[in-house]
């Protein structure tokens, strides 16, 4: 959500913004702009994609040594020209912000009082007008932005230049992540690393309330306290080319044949076990992880399935209770402690606002144990948590989660194996087997991709299709969830999952020859249960897509199309079953035309409540 970068160079930035912003895209977004420092304050906006601000930079001629740069996803106003970023004041500063100022309407009628006229709806031009009238006081852009910021509520990652104060930017973040890039007599801010990874790899990640003053040979950071202090310098093993489309039509195409490489990273310690470690989680897990005497997930969209596939992981091997919990909803609940209780949080981003926010609710209301299953190891969530989970995904472009959450699914299960083998309910043989399994995952993953193009003439069927339903029992009821949610967010067919067992309740009411129902049909102890459900829906004319395993028996007949899976994967079979509902959902999504990798009204990171 929004994207942030600027710098401080001794070359033309230009072409390091765009650059940068062209990375942020994934971000979600629906206007771009750029202001650089150079014989006064030159500013560059646009409505739409980053390809048409780079097309008015270049007729405009703009260039600098200095420039912020910012992608919008509107939230106060709406997406036009006047309220893209940078914002301006008395056209000698200029502001980059994302997140939300709660008491925007307060401070713009004070300023508005003071002589400072708007010229847009947002919130961030508030910020603009109120680092200028410090500014004016002071004569010292950091004084003046520290001055600023505390006088805001809300969340917010701003980075703000001067036109008379060249070669030189002053940051602040509170809630909406925001980092500087080092670089050899040149430095860089951004809300992301992957903006930066063409110019350096070198990265300090800003805390909560930090501000940072940042020039061509240094920087200076402090804390809320305003105290200087040393933040901890990161390398980042990603690079530049990860983040490449390559031959793939989308990202989101890519990133979904990347899925066996992305377990095998994720798994890269599991080749050389022999036996289950609570070490992959860090330091003194296993203390904590024995202790555990409940489990309480935290986590919104795709992580909050991958959430709800582990709650019946962790229930039936383990034998703890667990609850999964939508992060937005559980801070806002008076929720029972519950003694000896692990708290895990589960996030591609690590930046996720309801998820820190739930995280924080917990840890206030007593919550010590607490586990973080992330992307970014730098990220906010992965440093505010006592155990860690690194998944290895790699840089996530596309807008709906593929790769990411397979990830998550697979670090959820070696929790349950860690979990089961510490409280004895995992035995050697067992334990082998399922090591096994975990090795020869993604080999079983790239098998079922090449399925693609048999699900991609399935896709055809959906392109005048406006609703569909997905089924799933047991532990894929919550594949089927996450099957939906692919389908409604990049191809705009409404799409709703259930448990095939609740058909009879109220969704065999829509059930019709214009609605496709989706169903996965693994070959468990649900199954007979599952072909019972599948004739419920033949019965009212419904046309049945189902993903069967080998040994699942359902014959492709009039109105039940079949797909069989080569392989079998047994627990991990949710992992093994994700695969066609994300391929089914990319086709869908090219038969009607829309924006595959940047679907409408969404963005990447949710980084704002």
């Amino acid at each position: 959500m929004c994207g942030i970068i600027g710098a401080v160079a001794q070359r033309n930035v230009v072409p390091i913004l765009l650059e940068g912003l062209r990375r942020l895209e994934y971000r979600g977004y629906d206007s771009a702009g750029l202001a650089l420092v150079n014989d006064g304050l030159q500013r560059v906006r646009s409505v739409g994609r980053v390809a048409l601000l780079e097309q008015e930079a270049a007729r405009l001629k703009v260039h600098g040594q200095t420039g912020i740069a910012h992608t919008r996803w509107a939230t106060h106003g709406a997406p036009t020209e006047n309220n893209a970023h940078p914002h301006v004041s008395h056209g000698t500063l200029a502001v980059v912000h994302n997140g939300i100022i709660e008491n925007h309407e307060e401070l713009r009628q004070r300023l508005s009082g003071l002589g400072y006229a708007f010229e847009s709806e947002t919130d961030t031009e508030v910020i603009a007008h109120l680092v200028h009238f410090h500014y004016r006081q002071s004569r010292d852009l950091f004084q003046a932005v520290r001055d600023g910021v505390a006088e805001l509520k809300g969340a917010y990652a701003i980075a703000v230049m001067a036109e008379d104060m060249p070669h030189r930017l002053v940051c602040a973040r509170k809630g909406s992540p925001l980092l500087i890039g080092l670089g050899i007599e040149e430095n860089f801010v951004a809300s992301d690393t992957s903006a930066l990874l063409p110019v350096t790899q070198r990265f300090v990640y800003l805390e909560d309330g930090d501000l940072a003053d940042i020039g061509l040979m240094d920087y200076r950071i402090y804390n809320v306290q305003g105290e200087r202090v040393e933040r901890t310098h990161h390398v980042s093993e990603l690079s530049a080319d990860l983040a490449e489309l390559g031959p793939y039509r989308h990202y989101m195409q890519k990133e979904i044949h990347e899925q066996p490489r992305a377990l095998a990273d994720t798994l890269a310690e599991v080749p050389a076990l022999t036996e289950l470690s609570p070490g992959l989680f860090g330091e003194n897990a296993a203390q904590i992880l024995a202790d555990a005497q409940h489990v309480r997930i935290l986590a919104c969209g795709t992580s909050y399935h991958a959430g709800l596939v582990a709650r019946y992981w962790i229930e039936e091997f383990a034998a703890i209770p667990c609850t999964v919990e939508v992060a937005s909803e559980y801070r806002y609940r008076q929720s029972a402690p519950v003694s000896d209780e692990l708290v895990v949080t589960v996030s591609q981003s690590g930046e996720t606002a309801d998820t820190l926010a739930a995280l924080a609710h917990a840890q206030a209301h007593g919550a010590a144990a607490t586990l973080a299953i992330c992307n970014v190891p730098e990220s906010a969530l992965m440093r505010q948590s006592k155990l860690r989970f690194l998944t290895r995904a790699g840089p996530e472009i596309g807008v709906a989660s593929t790769k990411a959450f397979t990830t998550q699914l697979v670090a959820l299960f070696l929790l349950t194996a860690v979990l089961a083998k510490l409280k004895g309910r995992l035995d050697g043989e067992q334990e082998k087997a399922w090591l096994a399994e975990l090795r020869h995952l993604p080999e079983q993953v790239r098998q079922v991709l090449e399925l693609e193009p048999e699900i991609a003439r399935w896709a055809e069927s959906f392109a005048d299709k406006r609703h569909a339903l997905f089924l799933g029992r047991g532990r894929h009821y919550p594949i089927a969830l996450e099957g939906a949610l692919k389908l409604k967010e990049i191809s705009y067919i409404h799409a709703e999952a259930y448990p095939a067992g609740e058909l009879k309740h109220g969704p065999l009411a829509l059930v019709d020859k214009e609605m496709p129902v989706v169903v996965i049909a693994p070959n468990d102890e649900l199954l007979e249960k599952l072909k019972s459900n599948l004739h419920e829906v033949r019965a009212r004319g419904g046309e049945l897509y189902v993903f069967a395993d080998r040994e699942s028996r359902i014959a492709e007949q009039d109105g039940i199309r079949v797909i069989t899976l080569p392989v079998q994967a047994g627990m991990l079979s949710p992992v093994v079953h994700t695969i066609p509902l994300q391929l089914l959902a990319y086709h869908a999504a090219l038969q009607k035309g829309t924006d595959v990798d940047k679907p409408r009204n969404l963005a990447k990171s949710v980084t704002v409540e």
